[in-house]
């Protein structure tokens, strides 16, 4: 059958002789994936290597190809996959998954033997394919010039990745192969109703309203399965599609069948495969994508909207062999809302695993490699500082161990289990590569473990746990030595920033080893435990769930980790308990195993301590101490700011703090010794003589001067101030006196009291005798002699 991939294969292969690079672009169902590796096999010295995102995709090209030349996979064209491989060596054409190109590089930079690499599906900006790209484009430039390269997509813009390969010619497949109609919902679906009941619902409609086969979209196994159930469609052969599904069962949803069908899938449908009996697709318009926290350093899936880009590549299986219908679960009008593209993996995975691999190829940070979109400095320095901890890196660089790691098939955490406990960890390692096989039966990973063993006696099937076996047998061929350690330490050494323990309380809650928070069920056995070791959670970054655990004693917790469990002496301001506690705890990481008082902590680091809690509590100067800084304020000799003091603090009031522990004592603490001792000698001498903190008063008693107010003042009786003739002043400036009666009521408010005794004193001469007989009122104060007695009795 003619293909519209084949009206652009010239000029492909045109692009290719003449500039060895390019880039393809061909919409769903042109051909590209099986034909274009045929085409140019005739003009490539070598072996044409095409990379695949999925096993299935893989698989399912080779054969196709293969069965194209008459031949068996294996001969012309064969495939390579995870534990799987079918190549000799008249194989020309190897269809393989990303991450076997990496190795490839790794081990063999100048990929001797093969004359032109393809990336298929790129627009998937899958993390492994972007780093092939950039080793690839490396390779190329430094080694490899004869090497040819071909980035072919559905439906990535194709300028930035022709402009990274140097401006490398872009060749455009125009049209589908048969027309695919669109339909979409009236009216949204309403907010009550669920999503897996809606998409129900229009799977029904879809195949009562449209002729052939159907391929739903749904964004994970959950509700492929809770879909499946909701169906009723007795005519109808209802298929699950996932990538943890059995390979027997994942090619029997892809292959014809004798009656109609419904195949249930994930995104593993949406690229490559082609479900020949497919005519209608049913988009549910979601896909779950992995986001990684480099701040909790736990991966979380989400569900979100798909892209535009996606909507199309899932339409686009509805007419690969014939006309086709795309039913979409959304308004027309909601399609402007999705976005173009879904993100890069490199943007928001866990990025471990990268981070080995840029060590092992000698540019730890990835700088001079041509990434398309660079990797987040934060996620990858966080992956460093595990990797660092695991014993892969050290100053940056990659060490025998870590090279190791990286030889593994396995997420570095893994392969770091594996390569530490030798074959006993084999079965963890497996288990914790795939999904659960026990979801949602309870945390404990020894439950996992037991039903490996007997899958009957959990009620599962032989095939649910075929596949984890088969790894873990073959994950023993390439481990070390065992050391007979304990399930729970081989989890510890994979997971050393997931140790957990218990909260105090009754909720089961813990406190990771790397800081975090994660709690359980209160129904689930592990509930009670003191110490965990969490493998999986739901990656909440505050509190995560944890969906996987083993208990593990503190025995041995000290056995695998001593080395990074060590004493801690602890002095720090506590804001729940209003004082600086004094703590000695044996810690690992973020959790504390002992816990003790610090008796005999040097003042200098609880003097610190205080001034993180004066910082917190506030200054609080006395009224004195107010008045000083006041004075201070007036003549301009430090920022009397209280913001700016506290920020001074370690200069001026840290060496005063001796002995000062609590909140309670700070409340008591004179702050004015620590406010004086920040003048020197000459500065204090002008602020008692420019500014100075009383008034002698002509009975030589000191009465304070208030500053706080724009001009300083003073209170004082006014029989007191007989006998003054020059008004008082301070800084130059005339002092605000405010006379009091016998009974210490203002009478008279004044800054000239010369003035007022040859004036208004005469009219408060009058009144205050009238009240007050008893004390002395003379005609002329300024002669009279100052007291604060009664008259004397005749």
């Amino acid at each position: 059958m003619s293909l519209p991939i084949e009206d652009v294969l010239d000029a492909l292969t045109g692009a290719i002789l003449q500039d060895g690079r390019a880039v393809l672009q061909a919409p769903p169902g042109a051909g590209k994936t099986t034909r274009v590796p045929l085409a140019l096999l005739p003009h490539v010295t070598g072996r044409i290597v095409m990379l695949e995102p999925r096993r299935l995709a893989a698989r399912a090209a080779a054969e196709r190809m293969a069965e194209t030349l008459g031949e068996p996979v294996g001969r012309t064209v064969g495939y390579r996959i995870r534990g799987e491989a079918k190549v000799t060596d008249a194989t020309r054409i190897e269809v393989v998954t990303e991450g076997i190109l990496t190795r490839r590089l790794q081990t063999d930079p100048e990929l001797t033997g093969i004359g032109c690499v393809i990336f298929d599906e790129f627009h998937e900006r899958s993390l492994t394919a972007d780093l092939g790209l950039a080793l690839t484009l490396e390779v190329r430039e430094a080694l490899r010039p004869d090497l040819a390269l071909l980035v072919m997509s559905a439906t990535l813009d194709a300028g930035p990745v022709a402009a990274l390969m140097g401006d490398a010619p872009v060749v455009t497949s125009a049209g589908r192969a048969h027309p695919v109609e669109s339909r979409w919902l009236d009216v949204p679906v309403p907010k009550g109703q669920r999503f897996e009941a809606a998409m129900a619902d229009l799977v029904a409609r879809a195949v009562k309203e449209s002729a052939g086969g159907v391929l739903a979209f749904l964004p994970g196994e959950a509700e492929i399965r809770r879909v499946a159930g909701m169906l009723d469609l007795p005519h109808c052969e209802i298929r699950p599609l996932y990538g943890a599904l059995p390979f027997a069962e994942q090619r029997a949803a892809i292959a014809p069948s004798p009656g109609r069908k419904v195949v249930l899938a994930t995104s593993i449908a949406e690229t490559s495969l082609t479900i020949e009996d497919v005519r209608v697709v049913v988009d549910g318009g979601l896909a779950r994508r992995a986001r990684f926290d480099p701040g909790s350093g736990m991966t979380r899936l989400v569900t979100e909207r798909a892209s535009r880009a996606e909507a199309a590549q899932r339409a686009g299986r509805a007419g690969r062999v014939a006309p086709g219908v795309a039913w979409k679960l959304w308004t027309k009008g909601a399609d402007g809302a999705l976005p173009a593209h879904p993100p890069a993996e490199i943007e928001a995975a866990d990025l471990t695993g990268l981070a080995l691999e840029l060590a092992l190829w000698g540019d730890p940070e990835g700088q001079a490699l041509p990434f398309l979109t660079p990797p987040p400095a934060g996620a990858l320095e966080e992956a460093r500082d595990l990797l660092h901890g695991l014993g892969a890196l050290e100053d940056g660089g990659i060490t025998g161990h870590g090279r190791r790691l990286a030889a593994m098939p396995l997420h570095p955490r893994l392969a770091h289990m594996l390569a530490v406990a030798g074959r006993e960890a084999a079965t963890l390692a497996a288990l914790l590569a795939d999904r659960d096989i026990l979801r949602g039966r309870g945390a404990d990973l020894t439950l996992r473990v037991r039903a490996l063993a007997d899958p009957a006696a959990f009620g599962l099937g032989r095939g649910a746990v075929a596949r984890v076996s088969q790894e873990a047998r073959r994950l023993r061929r390439i481990a070390g030595d065992d050391l007979r350690l304990t399930p729970a330490q081989h989890a510890a050494l994979a997971y050393p920033d997931r140790v957990g323990l218990r909260r105090t309380g009754d909720a089961p809650r813990w406190l990771l080893s790397g800081g975090k928070g994660a709690k359980m069920d209160e129904a689930d056995a592990l509930a009670g435990e003191r110490l965990l070791v969490v493998t999986d959670t739901d990656g909440h970054p505050r509190e995560a769930t944890i969906r996987q655990a083993i208990a593990i004693s503190e025995a041995e917790l000290r056995a695998i980790h001593g080395n990074w469990i060590g004493w801690v002496d602890l002095c720090a301001w506590s804001r729940r308990e209003g004082r600086v506690r004094l703590r000695r705890q044996e810690r690992f990481g973020a959790i504390v195993l002992d816990d003790r008082i610090w008796a005999d902590a040097p003042e200098g680091p609880v003097a610190r301590a205080m001034l993180d809690g004066v910082r917190e509590l506030g200054l609080r100067p006395s009224a004195e101490a107010a008045r000083f800084l006041a004075r201070v304020r007036l003549l301009g000799l430090f920022d009397t700011d209280e913001a700016a003091l506290l920020d001074s603090a370690e200069t001026w009031l840290l060496p005063f703090l001796g002995g000062i522990r609590s909140a309670e004592e700070w409340r008591r603490f004179d702050l004015l010794p620590a406010l004086r001792a920040r003048l020197d000698y000459s500065e204090a001498q002008r602020l008692d003589t420019e500014a100075p903190g009383a008034f002698l008063t002509p009975l030589g008693r000191k009465i304070p001067i208030d500053y706080a107010s724009e001009q300083p003042e003073i209170s004082v009786r006014v029989q007191e101030m007989f006998g003054v003739t020059r008004h008082p002043a301070v800084a130059g400036r005339p002092l605000k006196v405010t006379l009091l009666s016998p009974a210490g009521r203002p009478v008279q408010v004044t800054d000239d009291l010369p003035g007022f005794w040859a004036g208004s004193y005469a009219d408060v001469r009058r009144d205050m005798r009238a009240r007050y007989p008893k004390h002395p009122w003379p005609e002329d104060p300024r002669e009279a002699d100052p007291t604060l007695r009664r008259k004397s009795r005749k």
